[in-house]
């Protein structure tokens, strides 16, 4: 158990690490100016591939990890609709990188894009802390947000004034993948209802689950891929993690955080991780080896896992439900205000997110929708994901979705996210015992917090 003197903390200051940012935004700026609007790369609506043709568009979307648009063929669906538009994606593999990038545009807006996308763990800081630097969607009246889920609009909105900064795609209800190859091996079901019931209600059981399964396989795999993907499964299960309601930062005296550090500690004691650096090249590599026998599995991995799993994977990997219900992950779409074309930018978000192309990028991705009326298409209530054995997705995610906590949110979440994370990691490689793990990793985010 964690056993580090704690003391309150209150909402800590951004006004030196935005000065920061804005330093090496200035400082940057030559070396960003070859691809800003201003010379018709990056963010530029002058030309598209025409040559220098006016009526054409070109609209950049900035994105993170296997966002799933381009793959589902949005983006051609709507250029083929609409001639005079050419959309072009850049990818940055991890959000933790992409994000601290994006900040150092944001102030002088060189180098940004029409269109950023924006990952839950930073939608409070661009709705409250950095809403200038993007368009408030209640100004377009082709905006449409009444099919959103409530607390989806609300966590894009500032509290300040109610603008609304971004429109979102998904949201990550939560699952357990697991491979049934595997799970044979060892002698467990394969059912997906009978697995799920190993582990219903409580994620001490899936670890107690994972030591018989690891006492009896004979493959040299592990139970779970990485610490940090569970604990991220379980923390998000409850309503206070970071922040409480009045904006303070109480991640060291969170239950939610003290209950997903300790259980995950358990599983990293008992040796059933895999050490995978999420999202890392080795995690990828691991999910086409079988390098583990479960993962913890919010609504967009699914399509993540088909893509690193390739076709030896298919029908080898199955979706049972979690321990308990949570949302990891979803994202949004938002408008710089730096964009030469906001009208254009805004209706291409604002169709990216419209219910058909949820419902859309759900069945061809995995990606839950955050509209209510995609949730109740039939081809979202009736699907089902060959990949995962023809589970009925649909179906399952929308009873994952019921039990979702409303999280509250911080300006720092992601921050005190990867510092968790990190020192889950430590702990699993380096053997460094939980109670020192916890007391680095506090002072390691404090630190943090504190620039």
């Amino acid at each position: 158990m964690r056993n580090t003197p704690r003391m309150p903390r209150g909402q800590r200051g951004r006004s030196s690490r935005a000065i920061a940012a804005g330093l090496a935004a200035i400082l940057s700026a030559g070396l960003l100016a070859a691809c800003s609007s201003d010379d018709g790369g990056e963010g530029s609506g002058d030309t598209g591939g025409n040559g220098g043709d006016k009526d054409q568009i070109t609209l950049t979307i900035g994105v993170f990890g296997q966002f799933g648009l381009e793959e589902a063929g949005l983006y051609d669906e709507y250029m083929a609709a609409n001639p005079h538009i050419k959309i072009e994606q850049t990818s940055t593999q991890r959000s933790e990188d992409y994000w601290p990038a994006l900040l150092t545009k944001l102030p002088t807006g060189s180098g940004l894009m029409d269109i950023q996308a924006v990952e839950v763990g930073n939608v409070y800081e661009a709705a409250n802390d950095l809403s200038q630097y993007f368009v408030d969607l209640r100004d377009y009246e082709e905006v449409d947000t009444s099919h959103f889920l409530d607390w989806k609009v609300a966590q894009a909105t500032s509290n300040a004034d109610g603008k609304i900064v971004g429109l979102g795609t998904d949201i990550g209800p939560m699952g357990i993948c697991y491979r049934k190859d595997l799970f044979a091996d060892a002698g467990l079901p394969t059912d997906r209802e009978e697995v799920g019931a190993l582990w219903a209600g409580d994620w001490s059981a899936y670890v107690e689950t994972g030591k018989e399964w690891q006492a009896a396989t004979t493959s040299d795999a592990k139970w779970v891929d990485a610490g940090a993907g569970m604990f991220n499964a379980i923390v998000n299960s409850f309503s206070e993690r970071y922040y409480n309601a009045d904006g303070e930062v109480v991640y060291e005296d969170s239950e939610g955080v003290s209950a997903a550090w300790d259980t995950t500690m358990e599983a990293v004691e008992a040796d059933l991780t895999a050490k995978h650096d999420l999202f890392s090249e080795e995690w990828n590599q691991g999910m086409a080896n079988g390098d583990f026998a479960t993962l913890s599995c919010p609504a967009w991995m699914l399509g993540y896992i088909e893509d690193k799993s390739g076709d030896e994977g298919k029908g080898q990997w199955d979706f049972a439900m979690a321990p308990q219900p949570a949302n990891w992950g979803g994202s949004f779409l938002a408008v710089t205000e730096a964009s030469k074309n906001k009208e254009e930018a805004v209706k291409l978000i604002n169709w990216l997110t419209a219910p058909e192309q949820q419902a859309k990028l759900f069945t061809e991705r995995g990606s839950y929708p955050s509209s209510t009326t995609a949730q109740e298409d039939p081809a979202v209530a009736a699907a089902t994901h060959a990949y995962f054995s023809d589970a009925p997705i649909g179906e399952l995610f929308k009873t994952a979705a019921e039990g979702i906590p409303t999280l509250i949110t911080g300006p720092r979440d992601q921050v005190i996210q990867q510092g968790l994370s990190n020192g889950i990691l430590v702990a699993e490689r380096e053997g460094v015992d939980p109670d020192t793990a916890w007391s680095d990793t506090v002072k390691d985010i404090n630190n943090k917090l504190d620039e």
